[in-house]
């Protein structure tokens, strides 16, 4: 398994971009799978249904199923958030991991600019940052420049610029 990053100002087109390039990928036969952060509290349940009845009422995790698929929640119950190798360890295996957040953990990213956005770049001051989709040419980037409308080239980044998963848990040891 292979992780890389999506990185950028809340604004950026993180979400869209990856809703673009994730059929790129698996239509070249790669397996997939993504790794949101949320800055904020989130459900993927609602009031009403069975699910959230039983988080409701205290279980620190459920497990839906059907024919169709599985999902597994788990609340903290305040513990602490855990850390981003804890969480790949609960993946399937995949060929390539997209991370959406975690901007300030150890790993490659592809910086997501918009110069509408407003906001000035993440690179240089990250050193993760491996490459930068962007809507304007960057001819002073230390690292490579696509556009952010050619899902292909981007495709072709992120399977190339991505590293082993063990990698990122080797970091996390380190540290």
């Amino acid at each position: 398994m292979r992780i890389i990053g999506l990185a950028g100002w809340s604004g950026s087109g993180k979400t869209t971009l990856l809703t673009k390039v994730i059929p790129c990928l698996t239509g070249r036969g790669k397996r997939v799978s993504t790794l949101k952060h949320a800055h904020h509290n989130f459900d993927v349940d609602r009031p009403g249904k069975d699910s959230f009845e039983h988080r409701s009422a205290g279980a620190t995790e459920v497990l839906v199923i059907s024919g169709n698929r599985w999902a597994l929640m788990h609340e903290l119950r305040g513990a602490p958030e855990p850390p981003l190798p804890a969480l790949l360890e609960k993946l399937s295996e995949v060929d390539l991991v997209l991370v959406e957040g975690f901007k300030r953990e150890s790993f490659p990213k592809l910086e997501i600019h918009r110069s509408g956005n407003g906001k000035p770049l993440l690179h240089p001051d990250d050193r993760w940052i491996v490459a930068i989709a962007s809507d304007l040419p960057l001819p002073a980037a230390k690292v490579p420049v696509v556009d952010l409308n050619d899902i292909e080239a981007i495709a072709d980044l992120l399977l190339a610029k991505a590293i082993p998963i063990e990698r990122v848990k080797e970091q996390a040891d380190t540290v």
